[in-house]
């Protein structure tokens, strides 16, 4: 009797809660906070499948990324109620997600149309060429002014115009109007809202934002970017805002999760806009540093978008209710940097797990001179260069595994250092610290690099999971449900570990400057050009000028020929 009043009182001391799914590339997670400390209460995880069916291509299962959602939010409560923790006091759920990741669903079967194209996938390259050529003076900024964003593979408007090009399942649903696009947390609010019973075809203006085909000034959908791309504007999402009740939470009642039911979803942000929120980053120049599968620096610049001139992204950073004004950043977006160490692990095999990465590169303590330019899906923030390809340069006989190990980490810094000096120059203002997020940073060394390649202190919070928190924090403060307050005076402190720099500036110069050697040996290395693959000879007449050299030789010496015989 005393153990179940104990706990019955236990569950009316922790009070409201609210729920995150976080979305991301190479996993999803369900996870549920206490609204008042911001406490981690109880989680799970699934890991997501990626499949290359071509070199560059990269894809996921629309439907596995729905199923690791439903698996989640089951184990997560199940985990509550072993807690003794009563499920029905989560009030909201948040989504997060990986962004511009595009889909197609029809909106009649619910069936996905095709593979979602995931945000580094390079098939796009030809499709952005075709785009950039036929704007004034090939200028790859040509949308900036509306966009934030210069024309690249990166983002969802390319990925969706080459699915309408190329998959007929895709083109059929668009000339029948049954076809819907959107990002992640679209499919994801459209199914758990009812699906083709009803769902709700929405996104938030962080996630809009990445498409390419959004206004950032107008705050929408813009007719020309649509013409643009040529892209009917009826197959896209309605644009919300990050904090505000979208719908509620439809479940089969067969399912653990069952009790979900009727539960709003009143949060929704692109995965590095809700990393900023759960930073608490709400004043104008604070930023943070997402290392994920790829690494991602934001610096919340208030309520004006800046332009930046030196190549990085003006993207909406949140905008917390329906009456609430827009704030933006700047971004900063380096594609791989997790994702090296899967490809150790998976394609070079030097490492079982991403644990041992840290163990071999901490028994050397240097690359020996070795660098790593990881550009698998070419380099983006500040160079924009798809054409770029990784390479590893600097090796001699001494180079072992263990060097390229550290090297792997030092490209995840160096390229984080690109950004924000790129950063520091478009906002005239110098960061005096980083505050850093991800799965990544639970690797001390990597951190302790960080702050030696910055040259600034490295401040990592004690609750990894900001991403996951922000979307929590959004849906919690949601007009209607009102369960968790941004004020700055009622957040939670949080508590932090703080990296400070621990070698010379000269020495960490000298490095730098020796990687940013490396990126030149990157560049231009994939191009479109055919190139001789050796199976042809080449024609010496395939160059003009020697084959009029070569010709005009041969004329002169039968010339010669026929006077030196008339002579005799």
């Amino acid at each position: 009797m005393n153990g179940t009043m104990a706990a019955s009182s236990n569950r009316i001391m922790l009070g409201p809660l609210v729920a995150a799914i976080d979305q991301g590339t190479s996993s999803t997670r369900f996870l549920v906070f206490n609204a008042k400390t911001a406490e981690l209460l109880s989680h799970h995880q699934v890991e997501i499948k990626q499949s290359f069916p071509k070199e560059g291509w990269v894809e996921e299962d629309p439907k596995e990324i729905l199923q690791s959602v439903y698996e989640c939010m089951d184990r997560t409560c199940e985990k509550l109620t072993q807690l003794n923790i009563d499920i029905s006091n989560i009030k909201a759920i948040g989504v997060t997600n990986q962004r511009e990741t595009t889909l197609v669903w029809d909106k009649e079967t619910g069936e996905p149309l095709y593979n979602a194209i995931v945000w580094l996938d390079l098939r796009t390259q030809s499709t952005v060429e075709r785009l950039i050529n036929k704007t004034p003076g090939r200028n790859k900024n040509h949308l900036k002014h509306k966009t934030g964003l210069p024309i690249s593979t990166y983002f969802s408007a390319v990925k969706l115009r080459w699915m309408m090009d190329n998959v007929e399942k895709v083109h059929e649903a668009v000339l029948s109007h049954r076809a819907m696009f959107g990002t992640v947390d679209s499919w994801l609010i459209w199914c758990l809202t009812g699906g083709k019973k009803g769902g709700v075809h929405c996104t938030d203006v962080t996630n809009a934002s990445r498409t390419m085909l959004f206004n950032i000034h107008t705050m929408d959908w813009d007719p020309e970017l649509c013409k643009y791309f040529d892209i009917p504007m009826e197959i896209l999402p309605k644009v919300r805002s990050s904090s505000e009740i979208y719908g509620l939470m439809k479940i089969s009642s067969n399912l653990k999760s069952g009790p979900l039911t009727g539960v709003p979803i009143s949060g929704c942000l692109g995965d590095q806009s809700a990393a900023l929120v759960g930073q608490m980053c709400f004043k104008d120049g604070q930023a943070k540093n997402t290392y994920g599968t790829g690494c991602f620096l934001l610096k919340n610049v208030g309520t004006k978008p800046v332009m930046s001139d030196h190549g990085l992204l003006t993207t909406v950073a949140y905008k917390l209710g329906r009456d609430k004004p827009a704030c933006y950043a700047l971004e900063g977006s380096v594609a791989i940097a997790g994702a090296v160490v899967r490809w150790l692990q998976d394609n070079l095999g030097i490492i079982q797990t991403s644990t041992e990465l840290e163990k071999l590169a901490a028994d050397v303590g240097t690359s020996y001179g070795c660098y790593f330019v990881p550009a698998f899906s070419g380099l983006y923030a500040p160079y924009w260069e798809p054409s770029a390809r990784g390479i590893i340069c600097g090796l001699t006989q001494f180079t072992n595994r263990s060097h390229l190990a550290f090297a792997a980490l030092e490209a995840v810094c160096f390229q984080t250092r690109e950004i924000l000096d790129a950063m520091n120059q478009d906002s005239g203002i110098h960061l005096s610290q980083l505050q850093v997020d991800g799965g990544m940073t639970s690797n001390r060394l990597l951190m302790q690099l960080q702050a030696d390649i910055l040259c600034i202190p490295v401040v990592k919070p004690s609750m990894p999971e900001t991403t996951a928190l922000g979307a929590a924090m959004a849906a919690g403060a949601a007009e209607g449900v009102s369960v968790w307050s941004l004020n700055p005076e009622d957040l939670t402190e949080v508590t932090s570990e703080k990296f400070e720099p621990q070698i010379n500036p000269e020495e960490s110069e000298l490095r730098y400057a020796r990687w940013k050697k490396a990126v030149q040996r990157a560049m231009n290395w994939e191009t479109t050009e055919p190139v001789n693959n050796g199976n042809e000879e080449t024609s010496i007449f395939s160059s003009v000028p020697l084959g009029f050299y070569i010709l005009g030789s041969m004329f002169m010496l039968i010339g010669a020929k026929y006077i030196a015989a008339g002579q005799k």
